[in-house]
């Protein structure tokens, strides 16, 4: 066990306070719960590998012209898109 002083916001202090006597926790049960909770839900959060997007040709479909949107719209949509 280690002890120490901390200084906590007034607004945390009280939020911290509530939760003890809304529970019948001590205020240091309080606060080593909330501790730890912050503590395992950064490690979980943090990513073990960078999401990569890898492009690909994806080519071109027969009867599509990429250069004309109408056309693209009309053949996607139907003739009666927006």
């Amino acid at each position: 066990m280690v002890r120490t002083t901390l200084t906590l916001d007034t607004d945390v202090a009280a939020k911290l306070r509530e939760e003890s006597r809304r529970t019948g926790r001590s205020f240091k049960e309080i606060i080593n719960s909330f501790l730890r909770l912050g503590l395992n839900t950064r490690r979980a959060l943090e990513a073990p590998h960078p999401f990569v997007v890898r492009a690909r040709e994806l080519g071109l479909r027969p009867g599509l012209n990429y250069d004309n949107i109408g056309d693209l719209l009309e053949h996607t949509e139907g003739p009666l898109h927006p």
